[in-house]
């Protein structure tokens, strides 16, 4: 058998993936940034890093349970980075790291079709509803 380079390595193991297979793991990085709190995170991150307190209080809502889980989660997945600072109290902050940035654009770009649709989407809703409703 022939010897690989990494990059042919790397390619070889892309086309192993199928996110339409459940098992996948593409499928489970889809689910996480598909997740509503993933997103948010990752574009209040757009500006440089944060600390934990100034991301709770600009995304409105979100539990600090939610929170922790899903920044341990980005971090696993090597979406951000987690820099401890010693002081009393310690500092924590939070930065997208190469890979996370990368997404960044993607997920701009869902927030802001989400934004200028609304009205759309809301108008369609109602008329949906009330052929429901009738």
């Amino acid at each position: 058998m022939a010897t690989m380079t990494a990059a042919q390595r790397r390619s070889a193991e892309r086309a192993g993936f199928d996110a339409y297979v459940a098992e996948c793991p593409a499928r489970q990085l889809l689910d996480r940034i598909g997740d509503k709190w993933v997103s948010l995170v990752v574009n209040a991150l757009a500006d440089g890093p944060q600390r934990y307190s100034d991301l709770r209080r600009r995304l409105a809502g979100v539990s600090e349970k939610m929170l922790t889980q899903t920044l341990r989660a980005l971090e696993r997945d090597g979406l951000l980075t987690r820099t401890v600072t010693p002081s009393v109290p310690a500092r924590v902050d939070y930065a997208l790291t190469p890979l996370g940035t990368g997404l960044l654009p993607l997920l701009k770009a869902i927030k802001s079709w989400a934004e200028e649709n609304m009205p759309e989407v809301l108008a369609h809703r109602v008329s949906y509803d009330g052929v429901r409703n009738d």
